[in-house]
This record gives C-alpha cells, sequence and structure tokens, in this order.
C-alpha cells in the first residue's frame, strides 16, 4: 500500500513537472503583468513595450505603491512562477533588505530576470558654500562640524545612504535633512536652506547648469551622459564610493529557466534598439548593458552586501 501510495505520488510529480514544460515552451500565451513599487513605472513602460512586441503579448504594468515597495513585492513573491507576474525591483529593495524592513529578499524569494536602468546620482551644493572641489568640500566640512546639512527624499533612499557613505567615508560631521520627495529636497538646497544633496543626476543638471547649483561629482564608478565632463567621486579621492539606483525585472521565484531566458532574450533586444534606448534617457534614466538572469542575480547579491556592510557600520537599523 504505502509503495502504490509512493508511485502516485511520484507520477504526479512527474504529471506536474511535463505540465509545467509543455506551459514554458508555449509561454507566453496570454498578457504579461509588471507590478511597480517606489519610483517610476517609465523603465517598465518602455521595455514592457518591447516585451510585447517581441513575445507577441500584452505587456500591463500595475502601479502598487505603499510600505516602501512592500506590497508590490508581495503580490509578486506570492504569485504563481510562470513569467505571467513580475516585479520591476529597485534599490529600494536591497536596501530594505538591509534596514531589516521586510522579510522578502530579492537573493531568496524571486528570480532575476535582467536589470533594464541604471540611475546616476550628483553630489551638489549650494553655491554659497565656499567649496569649490571635493578636497575643499571635505575641508571645510571637517573645519565646520556639523554645520552643513545634507537633503535627501527621506531616510532609507539611496540619496541619504549616499550621504552616511560620505560620512562614513569621510569622517565629516553633516546633519541628515529629510524631506517627503525628491523634488521638494532639490529645491530646498536651491533656495539655499540646505546645502547640499545627492541628486539624481538628471535632476541636477538643469540646476547646474543654470548656477543655481554647483556639482562636485558623480556617485557611481562611471561618469553619468546627464552631467558630462564631472568625474566621479571615486575618481576625483574617495575609492570605492559607488552609489547606484537601478530597475530590473525580477519573476517569483521558481519560474521555469526557459521562460526566464526568452524574457532575458526580449529585453537583451531592447538594449540594441536605438530609439528605446532614447526614450530610457528622455525618462531621466541610463539604459544598462546586455546582462544575463546569473549576472543580474550577481549584481542583486552585491548591491544587498553593499548596503548590509553600510548599515551595520553607521547602526541604521531600527530608524
Amino acid at each position: 500500500m504505502l509503495r502504490a501510495r509512493r508511485m502516485v505520488v511520484a507520477v504526479l510529480a512527474l504529471m506536474v513537472a511535463v505540465s509545467s514544460g509543455v506551459h514554458a515552451e508555449d509561454y507566453p500565451s496570454r498578457y504579461i503583468k509588471v507590478i511597480v513599487g517606489p519610483g517610476l513605472d517609465a523603465p517598465a513602460r518602455v521595455f514592457g513595450a518591447k516585451i510585447a512586441d517581441i513575445l507577441g503579448q500584452q505587456v500591463v504594468v500595475e502601479p502598487r505603491p505603499g510600505a516602501g515597495g512592500a506590497i508590490a513585492a508581495q503580490a509578486v513573491a506570492s504569485a504563481q512562477p510562470d513569467g505571467y507576474t513580475l516585479l520591476l525591483a529597485t534599490a529600494a529593495y536591497t536596501i530594505n533588505t538591509a534596514l531589516q524592513q521586510t522579510t522578502l529578499d530579492l537573493r531568496r524569494d524571486f528570480a532575476p530576470v535582467a536589470l533594464v536602468t541604471t540611475v546616476k546620482y550628483v553630489l551638489v551644493l549650494h553655491p554659497s558654500v565656499p567649496a569649490r572641489d571635493l578636497a575643499e568640500l571635505i575641508a571645510y566640512a571637517k573645519s565646520h562640524p556639523g554645520a552643513l546639512n545634507f537633503a535627501s527624499p527621506g531616510i532609507g533612499t539611496p540619496p541619504h545612504l549616499a550621504g552616511e557613505l560620505f560620512r562614513s567615508m569621510t569622517g565629516v560631521d553633516i546633519v541628515h535633512v529629510p524631506f517627503r520627495d525628491a523634488n521638494t529636497a532639490i529645491n530646498a538646497v536651491v533656495g539655499g536652506a540646505v546645502q547640499m544633496m545627492f541628486s539624481l543626476a538628471a535632476t541636477a543638471q538643469p540646476q547646474i547648469a543654470a548656477g543655481n547649483l554647483r556639482g562636485i561629482g558623480v556617485t557611481s564608478s562611471e561618469p553619468s551622459p546627464f552631467v558630462p565632463g564631472l568625474a566621479t567621486l571615486a575618481q576625483l579621492g574617495l575609492p570605492g564610493f559607488d552609489v547606484l539606483g537601478w530597475n530590473g525585472f525580477v519573476a517569483p521565484r521558481g519560474t521555469p529557466e526557459t521562460v526566464i531566458a526568452k524574457l532575458n532574450a526580449a529585453i537583451g533586444q531592447g538594449f540594441d534598439d536605438a530609439e528605446l534606448r532614447q526614450r530610457v534617457l528622455a525618462s531621466g534614466y541610463e539604459p544598462a548593458r546586455r546582462n544575463t538572469p546569473e549576472e543580474f542575480g550577481k549584481f542583486i547579491a552585491a548591491d544587498t552586501a553593499k548596503w548590509i556592510d553600510l548599515v551595520g557600520k553607521i547602526n541604521l537599523k531600527g530608524q
């Protein structure tokens, strides 16, 4: 009797496996939904249109804001792992893991599909700050402890943690001033109420060009096309300083590899599309390079580890 039950279980498992394989081969046979939590949905819409064009099925973008992305992440993590429900993941998710603000973890609970866009930040100063470059800024901050404030769009956001990383690496005493959103934060710096900020490169560029802000350096390991000629902070004297915002598609854990491969291939064709790349830049993002699911998985792991290390150093947990 026991042997018969085991045989039934084995047969059922085989049937499920075969059924899953057939569905994966037919994928997609209906529309694909991309759920968006924090941030803009532009990357999802631009690359969603490319996925729809290549795979021949509609891609529906569904914003589910709130709870720092937890609502969107939970909806996707609990969805069927069949490739019909995707999450537009961002740096907010790896930061939330570092801050222990969620039980979900991109490294464990999702299957990486592809990194699609990156977002670079620029350290900007109000012109009243008597510092023309990074060295002068650090010297001034050290000789005037607590005199400089830095704005951010909220605790736990990449601009906030960029400021914390800057403070940790330089040993300066600067004060964090969180605002409700990025526009309010940068307007406070332009108006002189706050002295500095790590701002989105695309947002900072017109303010730098108009002379309202002074650009000091780019936060990522590579320069940004939005602020041509502006070196990175790593190049200017802070080796290892690397803060990068990003967007990428992930699926529920257990999604068949053949489905992941189809999605990745469709997205990959987007990187070769000059019009698509221009649309990405026009929305304030930079298109990523072609990457495999494995490469994106390693990227997520490294990003998470970086924030866990920083949060531990500055004891930010629980804030």
